[in-house]
């Protein structure tokens, strides 16, 4: 008989420089690191953890027997996503015109703020893009969208969007790891541990609260990324 496949989750973090999506990324590596040091399994981990592109990033975790082991990948996979974490609301539209976000398999999590590009800001008149039909596209196209204004939610707390975005994470119940753990990483951090961990948890009340909404099949069990 042969071993089963590893299962995976795949998780793209699609934010603009100066967001923290780099913090998100080392987070989430360091709450998958922490939960196997917990089981006392073995890590293994790729030679970088850095990726090319600001606007990308995508962490492929993959467990087997409940070892939490990461391969970092440097670009996501079109429809090999499991998770879209948009730290801004055509950051998510772009994901979907990229072929990230698929309805099988994909949630997203976006913040519905706006973050204008250099192209609404020179063009003359009003070149600002329809957040709106953004937004229904993504909900159109996604497993479940996740949303709220994670932007106003962390300057609310006195922290940033990194830590509010890691807490709807959190809220979203998409991973197999306690909100405890979540926190447990933030405090870790040493930096801004209480606002950081203020705007988290208000992110995953909010969360919480959307998903309460659906019912949404978990994708460590789900036919994409499960193999029996």
């Amino acid at each position: 008989m042969t071993a089963a496949a590893p299962q995976t989750i795949h998780i793209a973090v699609m934010a603009l420089g100066g967001q923290g999506g780099g913090v998100l990324i080392d987070w989430l590596v360091d709450l998958a690191e922490h939960a196997a040091l917990d089981r006392d399994r073995p890590l293994r981990w790729p030679a970088s953890r850095s990726a090319p592109a600001p606007r990308s990033t995508t962490w492929r975790w993959s467990r087997r027997h409940q070892a939490a082991s990461r391969i970092l990948a440097l670009m996501p996979v079109p429809g090999e996503v499991d998770v879209v974490i948009a730290a801004e609301m055509m950051e998510a539209g772009r994901a979907v015109e990229r072929g990230f976000v698929t309805p099988q398999r994909t949630l997203v999590i976006a913040s519905r703020h706006r973050t204008y590009s250099v192209q609404e800001k020179t063009a003359p008149g009003d070149a600002v893009a329809d957040t709106a039909a953004v937004q229904e596209i993504v909900r159109r196209e996604a497993r479940q969208l996740l949303i709220d204004d994670f932007q106003a939610l962390a300057t609310q707390h006195g922290s940033v969007i990194s830590a509010a975005l890691f807490g709807a994470l959190a809220g979203s119940a998409t991973l197999p790891f306690t909100r405890e753990q979540f926190e447990a990483v933030v405090e870790r951090s040493g930096v801004g541990v209480q606002a950081s961990l203020a705007a988290l948890r208000a992110a995953a009340q909010s969360a919480a609260t959307s998903a309460a909404t659906a019912t949404v099949a978990d994708p460590m069990q789900s036919d994409a990324t499960a193999v029996a």
